[in-house]
């Protein structure tokens, strides 16, 4: 049933006809928010090595050829930034589409090295087993539309004007 709601009278949450679409700038379309879990759970992944390497530091650990430290400040803020941007798109804000993309571009190779040369398929598999999700749901048409919503007036200046005008310029 078309929503014949033209603004004249107020929105009811109970009422379907009267809500809004769900590609309203102000209502992320599921994809976004499911992107958003993934990525989110990525980075509590990535934060929680970055505090495994401090605490096997402080408490003795260390091998030759790496740093605990220096292994969990990488982590720390890679997948502190990761962790940002999953939290921003659960809550149905724009800016961390960018860098939840990339994240998955980025660890595809990874996932592939652990399927291959490194033989550890189960962790390999579980990595793969998020990337492709995320990533189809980022670039998703529902989501892309939504990402672009608030540039579309800029993209067509007549977006908002109807046929029917009586605008003497036309």
């Amino acid at each position: 049933m078309p929503d014949d709601n033209d603004g004249s009278r107020p929105r009811d949450p109970r009422d379907p006809s009267t809500a809004p679409h769900p590609t309203e700038p102000g209502i992320p379309p599921n994809t976004v928010r499911l992107a958003g879990g993934i990525v989110t759970g990525e980075g509590v992944v990535g934060v929680g090595i970055a505090i495994f390497y401090v605490i096997s530091a402080l408490v003795g650990n260390h091998d030759k050829g790496i740093s605990y430290y220096g292994t969990a400040a990488w982590f720390g803020v890679l997948f502190g930034g990761v962790l940002a941007a999953g939290v921003t798109l659960l809550m149905g804000k724009r800016g961390g589409r960018g860098v939840a993309i990339i994240t998955q571009v980025l660890l595809a190779p990874f996932a592939f090295s652990l399927l291959g040369q490194s033989h550890q398929l189960a962790w390999g598999i579980l990595i793969v087993l998020a990337i492709v999700p995320a990533f189809v749901l980022l670039v998703h048409p529902r989501t892309s539309e939504w990402m672009n919503r608030p540039y579309a007036h800029r993209a067509d200046p007549d977006a908002g004007r109807s046929d029917d005008s009586d605008d003497p310029d036309d």
